[in-house]
């Protein structure tokens, strides 16, 4: 991995060159996908920079297609009428936003249906979309790389739950190896006869089987997709009062899933509906799924359970990646999108990278990561009422759609960025999101922040290196060394940034104009 500066234009440094101006790339900035699954009908339009792309549309239906399946044969006749409306909905709104024609697929419950062909046509002759029912084992493979449009290169075992089945794939440097489908669906577990003890019987023997077909190690990390998990992780944040409710990215431990379990068990369901933002169609489905999601934890024993927002849908965009997009790291080209159309000065993100770099002599790559996504997000937030940008700053950072951030990574990000507007750290209501890093971690986002707002203080050009900082944590000496040209953009305010920076490292600091 290649660390020099990219403030030149030959080398972008460990991060590699930009892709979305590529060709490849271009084409993948605007894509409509449409899942059919046997609880939900959605409508996804992706856009933006292509490796970590926006959500420029997204709806979403609850049809519950799959259910009665299991009775009948059959689809759901209110779900059919209610998705096939939902289905020329979307079909009007891609022809307005000229992303025709949709990618769409259909999962377990049109794949069982034996109607579900009929459907499909029905579908085609009345909106012009073409429905791609895939079998479990490509449904597994998509999810997969759902995740991996997130975590390029992660390693664990992913498991999608729908209305009518549960995938599993392994996923190992950044590949998807084996894949299996099962019908623990919480649509069709409805169906399980034989009351609690019935259900849980099934539930232990199928998970039970799959893991003896799966032969997956303890210790290896767990990736959740699908609403039912993500309704479940809801609830384990409302249990808890986390103070951060973005779900992607969210862990869970073992012991938290069966703490949740109970506490799901002993609420009001229309209580806790409310509490934890989840719709009554889901939340009926939740006390069925925690319990798949308990046994499933105790009988793999995962080292932590990670919730994926992204899965088929992501997955069949990734689908569409050449290997070189696929490659990259979501975090670093979506911020360098940002930067490119919202910065005043875009390519100055690189340049003040390389000026804070010698403060953090010691971080690994993935805080060099978050520090290059810092600076090149720097100024994105300019168009903001001074008085309110560090907090604008913060909350984009923290709940933006940003792939590859851990949640404490999250909380860093945004307090360098708050930083970089104001010296002061400020606002209750930010309060208990700062218990999620370390002293430590909101000191080095101090320093971040700081050295980031001397250095936007000294723009020469969007590629011009004003100067460089030199950092001794022995001495405790911090050396601004400036380029000639930047000598008059020294100014009062420009000083009073420096001994503010020096001040956060506790350092002795000193100016020196080169000749």
């Amino acid at each position: 991995m290649n660390e020099h500066s990219d403030a030149q234009g030959g080398d972008w440094g460990p991060f590699g060159r930009p892709l979305f101006d590529d060709p490849t790339s271009r084409a993948l900035s605007r894509v409509g996908v449409v899942d059919v699954g046997s609880n939900s009908v959605r409508l996804v339009v992706f856009d933006g920079a292509a490796r970590s792309p926006a959500y420029f549309y997204n709806e979403k239906i609850m049809c519950a297609l799959g259910e009665g399946l299991s009775e009948t044969g059959r689809l759901s006749p209110r779900g059919r009428e209610r998705a096939l409306k939902a289905l020329k909905r979307f079909a009007t709104l891609a022809v307005g936003m000229n992303i025709t024609p949709l990618t769409a697929v259909a999962t377990a419950a049109v794949r069982e249906a034996e109607d579900g062909p009929e459907f499909c046509e029905e579908v085609l002759r009345e909106t012009g979309i073409e429905i791609h029912v895939i079998s479990g084992d490509e449904e597994a493979r998509l999810s997969a790389q759902g995740v991996l449009l997130g975590w390029p290169g992660s390693y664990g075992m992913v498991c999608d739950i729908g209305g009518s089945s549960m995938e599993l794939a392994d996923i190992d440097d950044g590949k998807v190896g084996r894949r299996l489908t099962s019908a623990l669906g919480p649509l069709k577990l409805k169906e399980v006869k034989g009351g609690d003890a019935g259900l849980d019987d099934y539930i232990k023997t199928t998970i039970d089987e799959i893991h003896a077909e799966m032969k997956n190690e303890t210790g290896m990390r767990l990736f959740l997709v699908g609403g039912s998990w993500r309704a479940i992780a809801r609830c384990d944040m409302t249990r808890r009062d986390y103070p951060l409710t973005v779900l992607h990215e969210y862990r869970m431990t073992t012991e938290s899933v069966a703490e949740t379990r109970a506490y799901i068990k002993a609420e009001d369901p229309e209580e806790l509906r409310g509490r934890a933002g989840v719709s009554s169609d889901r939340i009926a489905l939740v006390p069925l799924a925690i319990r798949v999601l308990d046994r499933l934890v105790k009988v793999f024993q995962p080292k932590d359970i990670t919730i994926s927002s992204y899965g088929i849908r992501e997955g069949m965009l990734y689908e569409q990646m050449p290997p070189t997009l696929r490659d990259r790291d979501p975090l670093i080209e979506a911020c360098r999108f940002a930067e490119a159309k919202d910065a005043r000065m875009p390519g100055f993100g690189p340049v003040l990278f390389d000026f804070v770099r010698p403060l953090f002599p010691h971080a690994d790559w993935q805080r060099k990561r978050i520090i290059k996504a810092a600076c090149l997000l720097h100024d994105v937030s300019w168009r903001a009422h001074p008085d309110y940008r560090p907090q604008v700053c913060f909350d984009n950072a923290t709940r933006a759609n940003l792939g590859g951030l851990k949640h404490s990574e999250r909380i860093f990000l945004g307090l360098a960025l708050m930083h970089r507007y104001s010296n002061k750290r400020e606002g209750a209501r930010y309060k208990q999101m700062f218990t999620l890093v370390s002293e430590e971690d909101k000191r080095e986002a101090a320093v971040l922040g700081k050295a980031m707002r001397l250095g936007a203080m000294l723009w020469l050009g969007a590629e011009t290196v004003p100067g460089n900082l030199a950092w001794n944590a022995v001495d405790k000496t911090l050396t601004l060394d400036l380029d000639p040209r930047a000598r008059s953009l020294y100014g009062e305010v420009a000083e009073q940034r420096f001994k503010s920076l020096a001040s956060t490292l506790d350092a002795t600091g000193e100016v020196r104009i080169r000749d």
